[in-house]
């Protein structure tokens, strides 16, 4: 039996931290409501096996991770994501097999409650898959009405208490129990258009008080007006061929990433949608995945199925164009430096190009609480930890 392999490298020249799952994958989230050590959730998807979710700690102190294996009994996951509220509730889309055909169904799941991967004491090469405990779920989504799940989102910063779900031709909103037993449905948008489009990607807008969110079909972006659920604004042939995922700059409250198979990614302002105010074409197979760091909005990460991980400098269209500004600086001789040499703006471009991988790169995702290190996970089931370049961050800070 192939046992799940930790490689772990020097990490001084910012070498990266290496992990293989047992199955295939391409679900990988932060634990996003885990405030004081990095997390990363990650589910498989195994046509013969029961899937695992796999829960990663990385001590950054001691350059090691610790792992729990939970048991996803319903089926490969093809989407997770974290409450922002509770560390140990989270939601999977998954495949099922019902009345001789895949459905691609939702549940929320809790983590059992004395399971933590900080207390694991065991050698990472033991196969701990062998003893895993199967998650709890809490309550499943009911898709009779809206189709196959594509995703569910949580509300940014909320209580735990609202998802957004994608599916294959509806928006829904649902609100959840307090104790997460039941999920009921509060709204819903359906996808009208010719041909019979369906969704393939969505976002949740973390600003205008969590009211707007975006989604994706076929070549086009449609924003939303969760109170009303209509659209309010459309990007038409946002990119050549299939838009494969979206993401918010987290702090410029109109700004848009979005990523596709035409091998582009694009960076609109939603409130003049005409052209795309940056375009990158650094990758050349379709993109799965883009990510704005969340406190750095100039570092953005996208995948590819060309197997590479790409670092960007968005620096002219982020809230940092000169990098980073430390207001409190009262120093009298710095001020008069900086009125006689005025700082420039750092310059759009690429930064680094990770290459670990040796499969498509369906996933990248920041770490929530370290803002400088980053997971990406590609199909084969390799899950690989990096960094941005020291020499970056400091051009960030200083």
């Amino acid at each position: 039996m192939w046992v799940p392999v930790l490689q772990i490298v020097n990490m001084e020249d910012d070498a990266p931290v290496i992990y293989g799952l047992e199955f295939q994958a391409r679900a990988l989230t932060a634990q996003v409501a885990e405030s004081e050590v990095i997390r990363f959730l990650v589910g498989t998807q195994s046509l013969k096996n029961e899937n695992q979710v796999h829960l990663l700690e990385f001590d950054d102190d001691n350059n090691i991770l610790n792992k729990t294996v939970f048991l996803h009994k319903d089926g490969e996951i093809w989407h997770i994501s974290s409450s922002p509220a509770n560390k140990s509730i989270l939601t999977t889309c998954y495949n099922k097999i019902i009345d001789s055909k895949i459905s691609t169904c939702a549940a929320l799941w809790r983590i059992p409650s004395d399971a933590d991967p900080s207390d694991q004491d065991q050698e990472i090469q033991d196969d701990s898959s062998a003893y895993a405990r199967p998650l709890e779920v809490l309550c499943r989504l009911d898709n009779s009405d809206i189709g196959n799940f594509i995703s569910v989102l949580w509300e940014p910063q909320g209580d735990g208490s609202k998802v957004l779900s994608v599916s294959d031709g509806h928006l829904t909103q649902w609100d959840i129990e307090a104790s997460g037993s039941e999920a009921k449905v509060s709204s819903s948008a359906a996808l009208e258009s010719k041909g019979h489009p369906k969704f393939s990607a969505g976002r949740w807008n973390p600003h205008h008080n969590n009211t707007q969110a975006a989604t994706a079909n076929d070549t086009t972006i449609r924003g939303w007006d969760l109170r009303t659920m209509k659209q309010c604004y459309t990007i038409e042939n946002a990119h050549g061929q299939l838009v494969r995922d979206l993401d918010f700059n987290p702090n410029k409250q109109y700004y848009l990433a979005s990523c596709g198979d035409d091998c582009k990614v694009k960076f609109w302002d939603v409130r003049n949608t005409e052209l795309p105010v940056l375009t990158l074409t650094d990758h050349s197979h379709w993109v799965w995945s883009v990510r704005y760091n969340q406190f750095h909005d100039q570092l953005v990460l996208s995948s590819s199925s060309d197997s590479r991980v790409i670092l960007t400098n968005a620096a002219s269209i982020s809230s940092e164009p000169f990098g980073h500004l430390d207001e409190e600086d009262d120093d009298s001789e710095k001020e008069d430096e900086a009125e006689t040499k005025p700082k420039e703006p750092i310059k759009d471009g690429l930064i680094a190009n990770y290459e670990e991988h040796e499969d498509s790169v369906y996933a990248a995702e920041w770490s929530t609480v370290d803002p400088w290190l980053f997971a990406s996970l590609s199909y084969d089931g390799r899950l690989v930890i990096n960094r941005v370049p020291k020499a970056e961050k400091y051009k960030i800070l200083l």
